[in-house]
């Protein structure tokens, strides 16, 4: 066979069947959204000769998985059965759950090893016995309820996924109709600004968006959502979406465009579909509370779920004709993935940053710089000003410390707003490390908001934690998010106690104060000076947080009879910047002079006007990059 891009549905299904073993029993060949599913009677055979397999991959270059033919399938009941009996109870299996459009059972259990056995020989055994195939996964320390509702979900709707995932396979391997080329991008959104991060990327056959974000510090929607009402974006048209990271100015529009007919895939890590959804649904719920019109509700949300289709990094995935799709770990929040599209046969490369850290972190491990081409680079410049250097990492922990010692020392309370998702954990990581060597002074440390449920999920992918952090976990058996100093607040009821209680800390969301319990601890505390408000995250133009740290004196909020009250500022402000997700000035230079192999072209785009210009001027004139910072709705043709 010649690569597989000319051939047809029917070429590749054929040639499959004819080179399986006939004992194997192959009834069909499927695709299952970018993956070819062979359907067997004796799933076992085809395991345990994989190098058949292998060898077909390596010849038609599609992902095949093996998947058994739901007649021979046992029931979900008498297959748990089976599973405990034939699995050691010294595995401690904690759950045990079904997803039939994929013929998998998901086992979760504390000792994952022994659920595998020596050699796979445990699992062999159960798709011998049941005709299920086995997922394991290690029981996460801390239970998440988005993890589970999720999964409950797309076992409740696991016909329909099957639907869309055969919908999708066939979008994705039809014949190409025009040779590939014209690769052209267009900023929607997140051009010489911060929020609503966008980007189509068009070939002559495909359409692709990257990231599908909102603006939160935007008053009017033409500059709060993405510019999907131009000519260029067709929604018909769009052959899939891929999500950079959880964060809402990358993700909070997607559900949107489920509400006006998209029936394609999300692709994005693992920990980012879960992260995702949890988000989604806090906007909607804070959107509700303001009492605004939210752009989508909770079953376009469940969609987008249905539709999402996890990657782990390094994996490569055909998601159109003529374009392959890798993930690479970004360094920025948990699940964050720099993107990279092969386009063509080797006509094109573009890797699109998202948000990324160029340095290791207590969280996460740095931003990955080596790809297998790269020509076009799309890169944020949150911090690309020429006075954007952050204090090291150590100095920023130091002056965290202080701050902290200092306001307890003086009997006030410190207030730390966080996203729920990335800073909040690393702070936490931070406070416990620290009051456990003595150098920070011991005092309850309570946690508000979406935090707990955001850091349950952290628990659940500890590989994609920095190796300390996941040894300690996995191996250690410390988990440092469990820590006897922190108490999460399970209701609103008691924060009138934490304000009036003896010198604590309190993490809290939303990161930039608009909306979440934050505000009203902010409330409370802001009119005494004993007290500190720490930033530790960027505060996005307009937003509340932003306002603050530029020195507003009074905020106008609304009680809870509905009235105005004016709250007065007197409280110390504090914004503390090395424990940013984000790479400073000097990290995005290294960055770029760092990628492998060198790129032609550098596009700026995620930082304020001034710095995505400096930036792309910088490299320009010093590295001798091709470089562009467009303007919103700026098409840019690369190839």
């Amino acid at each position: 066979m010649n690569s597989s891009s000319d051939r047809t549905k029917v070429d590749i299904s054929q040639y499959v069947l004819d080179h399986m073993p006939r004992e194997a029993q192959v009834t069909r060949v499927e695709y299952e959204g970018p993956r070819l599913a062979l359907y067997t009677k004796k799933p076992e055979i085809l395991i345990e000769q994989s190098n058949i397999i292998a060898d077909i991959v390596n010849l038609i270059r599609k992902r095949i998985v093996v998947r058994s033919d739901p007649s021979v399938r046992l029931p979900e009941k008498e297959t748990e059965k089976i599973i405990r009996e034939t699995i050691s109870e010294e595995a401690e299996i904690s759950s045990i759950t079904f997803d039939p459009s994929l013929g998998e059972v998901i086992i979760e259990a504390k000792k994952p090893g022994l659920v595998i056995g020596k050699n796979g020989s445990v699992l062999q055994e159960i798709i011998k016995r049941t005709r299920w195939r086995p997922r394991v996964l290690r029981t996460p320390p801390i239970p998440s309820k988005i993890i589970r509702h999720m999964r409950h979900f797309m076992h409740s709707e696991s016909k329909e996924r099957e639907r869309i995932l055969r919908t999708i396979g066939e979008r994705i391997f039809r014949p190409l109709m025009m040779e590939v080329g014209d690769v052209r991008i267009t900023a929607l959104g997140g051009a010489l600004e911060v929020g609503r991060s966008a980007f189509l990327v068009q070939t002559r056959e495909s359409k692709v968006l990257l990231d599908c974000g909102i603006n939160p510090g935007a008053v009017n929607p033409i500059d709060m959502f993405p510019r999907l009402d131009v000519p260029e974006f067709d929604i018909e048209s769009l052959d899939a979406v891929i999500i950079s990271h959880s964060h809402l100015d990358h993700c909070g529009l997607v559900p949107y465009l489920y509400k006006y007919g998209y029936d394609g895939p999300v692709y994005c890590s693992a920990p980012t579909s879960n992260l995702m959804t949890l988000l989604q649904l806090d906007y909607l719920d804070v959107v509700s509370k303001q009492g605004a019109i939210a752009p989508y509700d909770q079953k376009d949300v469940r969609e987008c779920v249905l539709h999402t289709i996890p990657l782990r990094y390094g994996m490569v995935t055909d998601i159109a004709p003529d374009i392959r799709l890798t993930l690479h770990n970004a360094g920025h929040i948990l699940g964050s993935s720099i993107i990279h599209l092969h386009i063509g046969e080797g006509l094109h490369n573009i890797v699109y940053t998202g948000d990324y850290k160029y340095a290791k972190t207590t969280l996460l491990e740095a931003a990955t710089t080596e790809f297998p081409r790269a020509e076009t680079v799309i890169t944020e410049t949150t911090y690309g000003g020429p006075g954007d250097v952050m204090p090291s990492r150590i100095e920023a922990e130091e002056t965290l410390t202080r701050v902290i010692n200092e306001t307890l020392e003086n009997g006030g309370k410190v207030l730390i707003p966080v996203p729920a998702v990335g800073r909040a954990q690393e702070i936490m990581l931070i406070i416990d490390g620290n009051m456990r060597r003595g150098m920070m002074k011991e005092a309850p440390v309570y946690i508000e908001g979406m935090i707990s449920e955001a850091t349950a999920i952290h628990t659940a992918y500890p590989e994609y934690l920095a190796r300390e952090v996941r040894r300690s976990i996995l191996h250690g058996g410390v988990n440092p998010f469990q820590s006897e100093y922190f108490t999460i607040v399970e209701h609103p009821s008691v924060r009138e106690e934490i304000v009036e209680g003896e010198p604590c800390i309190i993490l809290a969301t939303s990161g930039m104060l608009e909306g979440g319990p934050v505000i009203e601890y902010f409330k409370r505390l802001a009119s005494d000076k004993k007290n500190t408000l720490i930033f530790v995250s960027y505060q996005i133009e307009g937003t509340l947080g932003r306002r603050i740290q530029r020195g507003l004196e009074e905020v106008s909020t609304i009680n809870s009879e509905g009235k105005i009250e004016i709250v007065k500022v007197k409280l110390r402000v504090e914004s503390i910047e090395g424990f940013s997700g984000h790479s400073d000035r000097k990290q995005i230079i290294n960055y770029l002079t760092r990628i492998s192999p060198r790129p032609e072209r550098i596009i700026t785009c995620h930082g304020e006007r001034a710095k995505c210009l400096n930036i792309a001027n910088f490299m320009s004139k010093k590295y001798k990059f091709q470089t562009v910072a467009p303007n919103i709705l700026e098409t840019i043709r690369l190839q």
